[in-house]
């Protein structure tokens, strides 16, 4: 599962949103005299600038650089949308450091002050699996769906989830969903493959590879499953192909050995 730099599109964007609001400027001093116009005007500057160093930080993976950052304009209470923002953004930096719990609980937060944050949702469901609760994460998953049930990555991440946990008829159904407005989603076709072996649907999970493969040739892991697929149907000698082309094709050093492995031995 790769890296939490998770959705950071999604995160910059939605940080951009928060930062439209307006600021006084920073090289301006504010012409009220009112103590409480200043300290909101020093505040929102602040809140203004963290943000900036902030992202900055998470831009270039010093995620332990970005922590206090957004733990600081939490503390300033800056009020919605930067409060759930800040919350978000530590929390993916969080999770970049293995602080699962602190992170499944900054995105929960955030999603209480905006119940419609689909960013953290779907930052949710990664940061429950890396933690390995199944539960928490298809709960998290869940609650993606109904927030975005349009959204391709919300089924492929309850898909996921349920995939795991070994729900085969909500992951193939999440999956054929997904397929059904995007079936140029390679990924999708090989988790689909993945039920239908468990299922021990050989031929159907070939047809599913073979998708995958048409569209992302290089796609060493699926080149792989199809290998396995091909033994069981019988097919020694086409076998030996995949696993041959999986080997030279993949970049994960334990993939290709045993890749290389396999075809060795047909």
């Amino acid at each position: 599962m790769r890296s939490i730099a998770l959705v950071f599109a999604l995160l910059v964007s939605s940080t951009a949103a928060a930062l439209a609001q307006p600021y006084p400027a920073t090289g301006e001093p504010s012409r009220s005299t009112d103590p409480a116009t200043l300290r909101a005007a020093a505040v929102a500057r602040e809140v203004h600038e963290r943000f900036a160093r902030g992202l900055a930080a998470e831009a270039a993976g010093d995620w332990r650089g970005a922590i206090p950052e957004f733990e600081r304009i939490i503390a300033l209470a800056p009020g919605e949308p930067k409060d759930s923002t800040a919350r978000y953004d530590l929390a993916i930096a969080l999770a970049n450091t293995g602080a699962y719990e602190r992170a499944a609980t900054l995105l929960e937060r955030a999603l209480a002050l905006d119940p419609g944050f689909a960013a953290a949702a779907a930052n949710l469901v990664t940061v429950e699996l890396m933690a390995g609760d199944l539960g928490k994460a298809r709960s998290a998953a869940d609650r993606f769906v109904r927030i975005a049930p349009e959204a391709a990555r919300a089924h492929y991440a309850r898909g996921l989830v349920a995939l795991h946990a070994g729900d085969l008829a909500t992951a193939r159904a999440d999956f054929e969903t997904l397929l059904g407005t995007d079936p140029a989603y390679a990924i999708a076709h090989y988790d689909l493959a993945l039920i239908e072996i468990q299922a021990e649907r050989y031929d159907v999970a070939e047809v599913e590879l073979e998708r995958a493969l048409a569209l992302a040739p290089r796609y060493a892991r699926a080149r792989f499953a199809l290998g396995t697929v091909l033994l069981r149907l019988g097919r020694r000698r086409d076998a030996r192909t995949a696993f041959d082309r999986a080997s030279t094709g993949a970049g994960d050093v334990t993939l290709r050995s045993l890749a290389t492995d396999l075809r060795d031995r047909l």
